[in-house]
């Protein structure tokens, strides 16, 4: 006889598993933004990193640098240390962000638009999902106008790809970023992360809440495409609880579809010398610090007229993420602003249907000076790439009118 079939405490019963522990903000250290009361550590190891200074330096002053590096790198660290003095946490950190944004739209001559903020809840959380079209702008233009009316900050989706440098790492961790792990290797540790990003999504919004920005896709659409990948939404429901249903879980994140339309892109002729070699050569392979140029460049370049559309919450139960994803992108793409060079480029390339042509008369502009703007730009750039350029410009028409048809 066994000891099992003597114990009457194990005898003809089924042992329940032991409650998992309740999640905590501790759990997340490896990919959660820095605390406010890691901020004075954080940004001291920021001056004290001399690729970050080298870095600021030769952005902001390309030919010195070359031949006064030595001279440059103390005057950036003084300057940092003075506009920087005052500041203790994170809610300080963005504020002055917030001021340079603001500071660089004035000289840029960029003007902004919000459409749809009195939709929203100062007291709520929400998961924004948006377009993608700028690294650091697109959220940080989310960001800026929430700040605007009075509202929370947000937390922002960032992948590790971007994360080349480690000062780059601290910078975007200091401005509330969380880091997405796509560098995972084998499919159990990449299940393993994207559950873990799934809870930590889910626990910022639930008990932290905290409001989150996070792209539609991985990575920038390029080719201005807008599309929602339904492996976003597959990896948001990786955290419901066992008796929800897809629908539940994702209904419970309170999501609000974002669409953002620069009338420029700053980066327009980088993207379309990717696309173009993806193209013609199957591949393309970036700089080192190309990603670091493009988050420069997308900053302090013009922009032109920018708009900020939020759409309605989501609070229907989608059975699926394919239908939700339809969803979400019938939003973005029907609150997109068409701006005239969008129109300019998708004439262009496809001329102007009735359809198209009763659309673009609700929009005024001065036609020719636009023209002659795109004619500028594409003489900076090879001839070969500029269909490709006037597509990322005219996909969005493309898409819109194939929405309304």
């Amino acid at each position: 006889m066994t000891q099992t079939e003597l114990s009457p405490s194990v005898e003809n019963k089924t042992q329940s598993p032991p409650e998992a522990a309740p999640l905590t903000a501790a759990h997340f250290d490896d990919i959660r933004p820095y605390n406010d009361d890691e901020f004075p550590a954080i940004f001291s190891r920021l001056l004290g990193d001399r690729e970050f200074v080298d870095t600021l330096a030769s952005m902001k002053f390309a030919r010195l640098f070359r031949w006064f590096p030595w001279l440059l790198r103390p005057l950036i660290r003084s300057t940092m240390k003075r506009s920087f003095a005052e500041v203790s946490n994170l809610a300080a950190f963005q504020a002055i962000l917030g001021v340079q944004l603001q500071k660089l739209l004035d000289k840029g001559g960029s003007q902004l638009t919000v459409r749809g903020l009195d939709k929203l809840d100062p007291e709520q959380s929400y998961l924004f999902i948006s377009n993608h079209r700028d690294i650091a702008m697109d959220p940080a233009l989310t960001i800026f106008v929430l700040h605007q009316q009075g509202m929370d900050s947000l937390r922002i989706a960032i992948g590790d790809n971007l994360l080349t440098k480690p000062f780059v790492c601290d910078l975007m961790r200091l401005n509330k970023s969380f880091i997405v792990r796509r560098s995972a290797a084998g499919r159990r540790e990449k299940l393993a992360a994207l559950k873990h990003l799934s809870s930590y999504i889910r626990f910022s919004l639930q008990e932290e809440h905290q409001s989150i920005w996070i792209a539609q896709r991985e990575g920038r659409a390029k080719d201005g495409l807008d599309g929602t990948e339904t492996a976003l939404l597959k990896m948001l429901a990786l955290s419901k609880s066992k008796d929800e249903s897809f629908g539940e879980a994702l209904n419970s994140l309170n999501v609000v579809p974002v669409s953002l339309s620069y009338e420029w892109d700053p980066c327009d002729g980088a993207k379309a010398k990717e696309l173009y070699a993806r193209q013609t050569e199957g591949g393309y392979e970036k700089g080192e610090h190309e990603d670091i140029v493009s988050i420069y460049r997308g900053i302090v370049g013009n922009k032109g007229h920018i708009y900020v559309t939020f759409g309605d919450l989501l609070n229907e139960t989608y059975d699926d993420a394919s239908s939700m994803a339809a969803e979400i992108d019938r939003q973005i793409i029907g609150n997109y602003r068409l701006q005239a060079t969008h129109w300019v480029a998708y004439e262009r390339l496809h001329g102007l249907s009735v359809q198209a042509a009763q659309e673009r008369q609700s929009l005024d502009a001065d036609w020719q000076a636009v023209a002659r703007a795109f004619d500028a730009r594409l003489a900076t750039i090879p001839k070969e790439h500029w269909e490709t350029l006037l597509a990322a410009y005219a996909n969005p028409v493309v898409q819109y009118l194939n929405l309304n048809t």
